[in-house]
């Protein structure tokens, strides 16, 4: 695997290595590596000598969890070490050729940008409601669906519990006397609509294309808060507003650094590929500076649930129960194809008696780049919890996204979960959901702490029953896609 076209190459970089060449995958495997050779020497060099890495990372990957259960320290210096390594390796291309990482702490930025203010026209909802097949509950309703989906194993009850709280507290809402930085303010998984229906004030970024910015407009003045834009130029907003995090990580955090109340640092974005890599590193690199110049800033990111988690061993004991009661025929299946299969198929989600459980749902289809911005975003926020931030890193359900079901297998297989007991959200559903969990964290400190850092990730998962599902992710991800495949096409 090999990184941008030539054409690309300026701001945030994948390293040359003596060849010229860019590989994502030497790039990969030399990360995880470096995180597991403080406490896993072993594994480090597995992961060093894996051969094939964009069909073996899967196991590597996993590792980084599993070894970091061993202690709270152990977990932190797998992040930190992870982060080390991404930082002393990835580069940055300008006119005069390649910095280390470090030079964007410093950098000159190389445009000014100015805030264009969207105040909207809408008055601030004061109850919390969430969107669902085609209705807004809130009230009982709300308490009901929350219910459901705990006594269905759709949501940690922890969220449940959280989401009910921020209902008991409306007036936390509008998130007062603080600034909510969007970093992909057009991703269909950000807070940003809900935040402005709430009334709160929010900092768009994205990238600078004026269809996207037309959209996000619309939404500050249909919504009841304050957008602040970035902009670039003068004349016609949408046409000069964003910036582009890969490249313009000094400007954008001068931004940032200028706007009022206490800030909130949200990490939503998302590209294909490897640039999904370089992206999240300027972030990360964006961060680190942020936090230089505002103390006090809070971080928010969304962890997606086709990763590696340590689970609670009440989940563990709910997938077990889930195994010996599935059905009949479900049992008179199983039996053959996990032989013809030669156990890959329909294999148990975990060991009894586990606690922590690991769950497994990597997804092969969204390969190791993706996996790595995810695990950057997961060792950003071990880190800077422990050192005292405020931290709203919440698992999100599987979700019906562009992104998702441009991958024919995986939308095939999500047409199929709810055969294996996972139910897969509409955007609407999980952006809302999310948000309010957002809305919690910031006015709890980052919710209630805990010994080890597998407990904060755990804390309040809407993993859309993957953690509690009778079966091991991966062995039933196949045959859900067969079973969806045409419920995919329609």
């Amino acid at each position: 695997m090999t990184g941008p076209a030539e054409q690309d190459l300026r701001g945030v970089v994948f390293p040359a290595g003596p060849d010229g060449r860019r590989s994502t995958a030497t790039l990969g495997r030399a990360v995880v590596a470096d995180a597991l050779r403080p406490v896993d020497h072993p594994g480090a060099l597995a992961a060093e000598h894996e051969t094939n890495w964009r069909a073996g990372y899967l196991t590597h990957v996993r590792r980084t969890v599993e070894a970091g259960l061993a202690s709270r320290d152990a977990a932190l210096q797998i992040a930190a070490a992870g982060l080390g390594s991404l930082h002393s390796r990835m580069r940055v291309a300008g006119p005069d050729g390649e910095t280390d990482l470090a030079a964007l702490g410093t950098a000159a930025a190389t445009r000014e940008l100015t805030t264009v203010e969207v105040r909207g026209g809408a008055e601030p909802e004061r109850e919390l409601s969430l969107p669902f097949a085609g209705q807004r509950l809130r009230g009982d309703a709300l308490h009901r669906r929350l219910t459901a989906w705990v006594d269905a194993g759709v949501v940690e009850p922890s969220c449940a519990e959280a989401v009910r709280t921020v209902a008991d507290h409306p007036e936390w809402l509008a998130l007062p006397d603080r600034t909510v930085a969007v970093l992909g303010a057009g991703a269909e998984m950000g807070p940003l609509t809900a935040l402005l229906r709430w009334g709160a004030r929010v900092a768009a970024v994205d990238l600078p294309r004026p269809a996207l910015w037309h959209r996000v407009l619309d939404t500050g003045r249909r919504g009841a808060g304050t957008l602040l834009v970035p902009v670039g130029g003068t004349g016609e907003t949408a046409e000069h507003a964003g910036a582009d995090l890969i490249a313009e990580v000094p400007a954008v955090a001068d931004w940032l650094s200028g706007q009022p109340g206490s800030m909130v640092l949200g990490d939503y974005v998302y590209a294909d590929g490897a640039t999904n890599v370089r992206v999240s590193v300027a972030v990360d690199a964006l961060t680190l500076r942020l936090a230089e110049a505002r103390p006090e800033l809070a971080l928010a990111f969304l962890a997606t649930p086709t990763d590696v988690f340590a689970v609670p061993g009440e989940a563990v004991e709910a997938s077990v129960a889930a195994y010996a009661q599935r059905s009949t025929v479900g049992k008179l299946l199983g039996r053959p194809l996990r032989a013809l299969s030669a156990g890959r198929l329909l294999r148990r989600n975990y060991l009894p008696g586990s606690d922590p459980g690991v769950n497994d749902s990597l997804v092969p289809q969204q390969g190791p780049n993706y996996a790595l911005a995810k695990r950057l975003q997961r060792w950003r926020a071990s880190v800077a919890r422990a050192a005292g931030s405020t931290v709203s890193m919440n698992v999100a359900p599987p979700t019906r996204t562009r992104s998702v079901l441009k991958n024919r297998a995986l939308a095939a297989a999500y047409a199929g979960a709810h055969r294996f007991g996972v139910e897969v959200f509409e955007p609407a559903t999980s952006n809302v959901l999310m948000a309010a969990l957002l809305v919690h964290d910031l006015n709890t400190g980052g919710g209630p702490a805990h010994p080890h850092p597998w407990q904060d990730e755990a804390y309040g998962a809407a993993h859309g029953g993957l953690w509690r599902s009778p079966y091991a992710p991966r062995s039933a991800l196949g045959l859900a896609a067969v079973l969806g495949l045409g419920a995919a096409r329609s």
